[in-house]
């Protein structure tokens, strides 16, 4: 890990067009300024390891249980295609 010593209002950059500028620092908190393009997610760790945990157990899921979750919303999910396309 790269570990870099910056002081508030100084910044970093990632690659070129990433930016990480210390915003605030309060105690043991650091507040963090980032800008990146739109197409680049931006998490906290946190919420990332949930959004991979929740991507796993969907490509997990039974296609019987999507069609119950799609009949729970009013519609019924897309059935799956199990044989070759024609």
């Amino acid at each position: 890990m790269l570990v870099l010593s910056r002081q508030r209002d100084e910044s970093i950059m990632i690659g070129d067009n990433i930016v990480v500028t210390i915003v605030d620092i309060r105690g043991d908190k650091v507040r963090l300024g980032i800008n990146a393009p739109t197409e680049i997610p931006v998490h906290r760790q946190e919420v990332y390891d949930a959004i991979q945990r929740e991507n796993v157990r969907a490509s997990r899921l039974d296609p019987k249980d999507a069609q119950a979750v799609g009949r729970g919303f009013g519609k019924e999910a897309p059935r799956s295609h199990n044989g070759p396309r024609s």
